[in-house]
Formats: C-alpha cells, sequence, structure tokens
C-alpha cells in the first residue's frame, strides 16, 4: 500500500474483471454462465425440440412436449435399453459357457494328476524291487524355471499371445423403465395427456414459428406468457390461468363443460424463461474444467 490511497497503485495489480477473463480463456478452472430469458424455451414449446407444439401433450409433472418428438424419444430409449439387455444376456451365456469350461478343465486336470500319481507309486515300486541306485537319479526338485510345464505358465513379453491385456468390462443388468428426458422420473406412453391451446387470433393463417404472443386463457381471456402461470385441465386438456384455478377451485366445476373437477385433474404446467431467477429453477449452467495447484 502507497502513502496515498487515493492512488492507482493502491488497487490490485491483477484485477478481479483481468482473472475471469485468463481463467476463461486457460482453460483451467469452473465456469459459471447465467441463462437469459433467450436460452431458456418458452412456456408453449416442446422440451425436446424447443420449438411450438403442433401436437402438445404433457406429463403428470407438468412438462411439455411434442407428440412426435416424445414418443419417437421414448421408441429409441426402448430400442437402446433391449440391445443393452442382449448384450448383457450374451455376456452371461459366455460367462456360464466359460465355467463349464473350467469346470470341465479341472476335472481332466485331476484325473491327469492321479494318473500320474498311480504312474509314479507304480515306477518307484519296480525300481525298490529292482534294487536299482538313486545315485543318478536325484529327488531334490530342479532350480530350473522351464521344467515341470513352467515355461506355460510364464508371460513373455515379447509373443503377443502371451502378453498380460486388459479384461472386458462387466456390463451391468439394464434397467428396463424409460425416464422423462426433463424430470428424470418414470415415464410411459400412456402416462401422455393431451393438451389444448387457444388460439389468440383464431383468424391468422400465419405460422406459429414466429409470434410471441400465440395463446390466450380460453376463460378470461388473458394473453398467455412465460411470465404468467398457466395450468391444464386433465378432462379437456384446456390451458388455463391460475387466476382462473383460483376461481374453479372454489366449486371444482370446469368452466366451460360444466363438469365436476377433482385436485389431482389441475396440472401445472411448467414456466418458460423469464429472465428472472424467482421463476426458474435452472438459470446456472456450470461446467468443471481442469484446475491448477501449486
Amino acid at each position: 500500500m502507497t502513502r496515498h490511497s487515493k492512488n492507482c497503485t493502491a488497487s490490485s495489480v491483477y484485477s478481479y474483471h483481468e482473472k475471469k477473463k485468463d481463467a476463461k480463456v486457460s482453460g483451467y478452472g469452473s465456469l459459471n454462465v447465467r441463462y437469459g430469458k433467450d436460452g431458456v424455451k418458452d412456456f408453449d414449446c416442446c422440451s425436446l425440440s424447443l420449438h411450438p407444439c403442433r401436437d402438445p401433450v404433457i406429463t403428470p409433472d407438468g412438462y411439455l412436449f411434442d407428440r412426435e418428438s416424445i414418443l419417437e424419444y421414448i421408441i429409441t430409449k426402448k430400442n437402446e435399453i433391449n440391445r443393452k439387455i442382449k448384450e448383457f444376456e450374451k455376456q452371461c451365456k459366455k460367462e456360464e459357457n466359460e465355467l463349464a469350461e473350467l469346470g470341465a478343465a479341472e476335472h481332466r486336470s485331476q484325473v491327469e494328476k492321479f494318473l500320474s500319481t498311480e504312474k509314479a507309486v507304480a515306477s518307484a515300486s519296480q525300481a525298490a524291487q529292482k534294487g536299482e541306485s538313486s545315485k543318478g537319479n536325484s529327488n531334490e526338485p530342479s532350480v530350473s524355471n522351464m521344467v515341470a510345464g513352467r515355461d506355460k505358465k510364464l508371460p513373455s513379453f515379447w509373443i503377443p499371445s502371451l502378453t498380460p491385456g486388459n479384461k472386458e468390462t462387466k456390463l451391468k443388468k439394464p434397467e428396463k423403465t424409460v425416464y422423462c428426458p426433463i424430470s428424470g422420473k418414470p415415464l410411459k406412453a400412456k402416462d401422455l395427456l393431451p393438451v389444448k391451446f387457444t388460439l389468440a387470433d383464431p383468424n391468422s393463417k400465419s405460422s406459429l414459428e414466429g409470434q410471441r404472443e400465440r395463446y390466450k386463457c380460453p376463460v378470461t381471456g388473458d394473453i398467455l406468457r412465460n411470465n404468467v402461470t398457466c395450468a391444464i385441465l386433465k378432462p379437456t386438456g384446456d390451458v388455463v390461468t391460475m387466476e382462473c384455478v383460483s376461481l374453479i377451485k372454489k366449486d371444482m366445476i370446469h368452466p366451460l363443460t360444466g363438469q365436476p373437477l377433482k385436485e389431482s385433474d389441475i396440472i401445472e404446467l411448467q414456466r418458460g424463461g423469464t429472465g428472472f431467477a424467482s421463476a426458474n429453477d435452472q438459470l446456472i449452467s456450470k461446467k468443471a474444467r481442469p484446475v491448477l495447484q501449486a
């Protein structure tokens, strides 16, 4: 610290901005990025394709998908699970064959050991009867590593077939359940519920892709946006605002058809990106990278 606190030399030579900039360029250290409203999908777009749904369906947890996209996802996952199951069954069959071969090899080795023992006993008895001297044939074990089949047990690094190799990866038994790509909960095609959006301008024939205000509440007429909390009425699939739901809960009667409703018939629709942390659960992306240590 210099004499005068207001001098420019009183601040840190290596500023916080420079540290962040160098950390981003260097490739070391974790990076945190906060998404804006343009980085998160709209409330009425498919969670997989991120485009306005042509045939919208919703999961019991309130996540919106296009029927074609989510069915394609489920079929792809099922095919992948079937492929993994076949590989696992193939591995199990291979292990059974290896165990059978090991059992047969062990049986053969026991038979050969028994025969060699019987042969050695017979030769020893014959030698004792003939009175042969054991001076030339010493019973001391040989120190050579190439006798008694030891040469076959020693791996040779210059022979490719004898070099130690990596063991095969053992597969785990795959699960047969398909999980939702967003919530991570079990998902079935029969659990998908159709959704009915009310167009804000029924006479418009243009594509919905470029329009920002596409739908409205069929009861109150309010325009549906990312900052408006919505819910789906399960019997008909109509999308209404939560203000309308608060009025519906007084009588628990469908405002369009007049049929009685239950608490389970009201599914809250997951909101889209608004740019505010209070309205979104996951607005921060984190990427872990190598860390420099002194």
